[in-house]
C-alpha cells in the first residue's frame, strides 16, 4: 500500500503561515488524498481532501478561507498551505490516502508520520 512521508511542521505566531508537504510512494488504490489533524486526548479531525484526478477539493468549515490543499502530480506530492493560523490550529497534522467515508465520516487506510504545528498567541 501507499507510504507517506511528511515535512514542514513548526512553531509560528498567530496570524503566521506554514506549509506542509507529503510525498507518496506506491499506489493509493483510490482517488482522494488529504489531511487530518489531532490534538492529545481528542479524536482525529478531517481537515481537507482533494481528488488526485480532477483537483476538486472539500474543506472542513474550521479552515475554509485559510488553508489550501494542492498536489504536484509529477512529484507525487501534496501540500497544505496554512495561512492566518490560530492557536486552535495547534495539532499534529497527518497526510492520508486513500480517503473514504465510514460511518458518515472521512478516514483513510494509510497515514504520514505526523507533523507538529504549534501556533502561539
Amino acid at each position: 500500500q501507499v507510504q507517506l512521508v511528511e515535512s514542514g511542521g513548526g512553531l509560528v505566531q498567530a496570524g503566521g503561515s506554514l506549509r506542509l508537504s507529503c510525498t507518496a510512494s506506491g499506489r493509493t488504490f483510490g482517488d482522494y488524498v488529504g489531511w487530518f489533524r489531532q490534538v492529545p486526548g481528542k479524536e482525529r479531525e478531517f481537515v481537507v481532501r482533494i481528488s488526485w484526478a480532477t483537483g476538486s477539493t472539500t474543506y472542513a468549515d474550521s479552515v475554509k478561507g485559510r488553508f489550501t490543499i494542492s498536489r504536484d502530480t509529477a512529484k507525487n506530492t501534496m501540500y497544505l498551505e496554512m495561512n492566518n493560523l490560530k492557536p486552535e490550529d495547534t495539532a499534529v497534522y497527518y497526510c492520508a490516502a486513500p480517503l473514504y467515508t465510514r460511518n458518515n465520516r472521512w478516514t483513510a487506510d494509510s497515514w504520514g508520520q505526523g507533523a507538529q504545528v504549534t501556533v502561539s498567541p
